[in-house]
């Protein structure tokens, strides 16, 4: 179906991981198991999350390092070039308990604000009262 030449074209507006979750996503990806940046971009990908460029993975991961949350070494164990492998630190576990709080509260508040929002069940079928029905 062609677009209406009248009707403003919406850009597409799709979910970007960046940020705090993007952060906290990382963490709790290196909470059981220590792994290269790319193995943590596959990793977002399989779980579903947002999309994320790998750039901004790595920029993240070094800002988590500068900041002590994750720490790194350069592994060159396999053949090939040297890989940079990241651990989550103690300071970054103690981060990611906090912020698993906050979304757990964050999720309940969603949750709540939807339901509020959602039409009490049998409001529909009441009739508004001057709207022509019968009254008692």
């Amino acid at each position: 179906m062609p677009e209406d030449p009248d009707t403003p074209s919406q850009p597409e507006m799709k979910p970007r991981l960046h940020g705090e979750l993007l952060s906290t996503s990382l963490l709790a990806f290196l909470k059981n198991w220590n792994a290269y940046g790319y193995q943590l971009s596959q990793r977002l990908a399989q779980a579903g999350m947002p999309e994320s460029d790998s750039g901004t993975v790595y920029r993240t991961l070094r800002q988590l390092e500068k900041t002590g949350m994750v720490s790194s070494c350069w592994d060159t164990s396999e053949s090939g070039p040297a890989r940079r492998m990241y651990s989550l630190t103690k300071a970054g576990e103690l981060f990611l308990s906090g912020w698993i709080e906050v979304l757990q509260n964050y999720q309940s508040v969603l949750q709540k604000a939807l339901g509020d929002l959602a039409p009490a069940a049998g409001v529909d079928d009441e009739p508004a009262a001057g709207d022509g029905a019968p009254q008692d």
